[in-house]
């Protein structure tokens, strides 16, 4: 597969600089790229890179300003970081034809009391259960188990070992990563006066809206009563864990090993780093931006607030004391140089 730069251009609406004829095949890293190799420039640590890559064409944002001559053929664009995103996603559609066929593996078992639409694609071993139902041009891939009640909306892909459970709900346009779990057992036990605890039952659900994505090995636990919900847009990273009756708000981003406690609220637009723990209960405002590695005990009511930290507090002012904690041995020897001054002055 051949595309001219004048050809990648067009489908991204950019702007041309260099010669429009030269042709590429593959993406690559820009440190890496070839001839024949497109590769695109959205960080200022890679500029470097720009002047000694053999890719045939460089995308970059529109306002790159460069110092050196760059050889490859550019396209200017609004985000490059996007249009790259664009040019995978094209890449990999026409690579393997988006990697399935709409058949139904004659291994697979599906329940007759399971509903599934036009154009699926249900790989080997894979489960779909009574009264489960399966939108049109949805792809399960091998080994994945749907339970029962579930439904999962129109053009979802659902990867291999992924796990459904009863009475879940997915959306449109969503990415199920291999080995997620959604609507396992949220951690619910009463302490009993024996010192023993018994489990409540959690006979709630999951509700995932349209275009999320859940990378792999992430849980996501059913709520006691009512919906865990992942509202629409949001992007979950690997190895997340979501507990019961927690709501993810529209187009927030957790990345991986971050852990949110039961019944917490978080807003839209969020961005979570990795590692992060938020305790239960909490309301997290819309536009939160949380440190990686912060711990979060208390509700944020500031939109658009940044925090870092265990406990997580405002970063402006974690900045600011990490400048004077860096500061304190020098504090000290002064403070001690002080004390020896006023030692001497009471003694004259």
């Amino acid at each position: 597969m051949e595309f001219t730069a004048r050809d990648l251009c067009d489908f991204l609406q950019g702007a041309l600089e260099g010669d429009p004829s030269v042709k590429v095949s593959k993406p690559a890293r820009i440190e890496e790229g070839q001839a024949g190799d497109v590769c695109f420039l959205a960080n200022p640590k890679y500029i470097n890179f720009a002047y000694t890559t053999k890719a045939s064409v460089l995308i970059v944002n529109a306002d790159q300003v460069f110092e050196q001559p760059v050889a490859a053929t550019l396209i200017r664009v609004k985000d490059a970081y996007t249009a790259i995103a664009k040019v995978l996603d094209q890449y990999q559609a026409m690579a393997n034809g988006n990697g399935v066929s709409n058949q139904i593996e004659k291994s697979s078992f599906i329940s007759d009391k399971a509903k599934v639409g036009m154009n699926v694609h249900i790989g080997h071993f894979a489960v779909i259960s009574d009264e489960a139902e399966v939108g049109d041009g949805t792809v399960i891939f091998p080994q994945v188990f749907i339970g029962k009640s579930v439904k999962i909306g129109r053009n979802t892909r659902i990867f291999p070992g992924a796990v459904i459970l009863d009475a879940c709900v997915i959306g449109d346009h969503c990415i199920i990563g291999a080995g997620t779990i959604i609507g396992s057992d949220g951690f619910g036990f009463a302490p009993q006066e024996d010192g023993t605890y018994k489990k409540v039952a959690q006979t709630g659900n999951v509700v995932v809206e349209d275009h999320v994505e859940i990378g792999a090995n992430t849980t996501i636990d059913r709520a006691t009563m009512g919906s865990t919900i992942i509202r629409k847009g949001a992007k979950l990273d690997n190895l997340i864990q979501i507990a019961h009756n927690v709501e993810i708000g529209e187009n927030t981003v957790i990345a991986a090993q971050s852990g949110i406690s039961g019944s917490t609220k978080i807003g839209k637009n969020c961005i979570i780093g990795g590692q992060v723990g938020i305790v239960g209960h909490l309301t997290i405002a819309d536009g939160t931006k949380i440190n990686a590695q912060s711990g979060v005990s208390k509700n944020v009511k500031e939109e658009n607030s940044s925090l870092t930290g265990s406990p997580a507090f405002d970063y402006s002012a974690s900045m600011r004391s990490q400048v004077v904690f860096r500061k304190l041995p020098e504090m000290m020897e002064r403070i001690k140089a002080l004390e020896a001054q006023i030692q001497l002055l009471l003694h004259k």
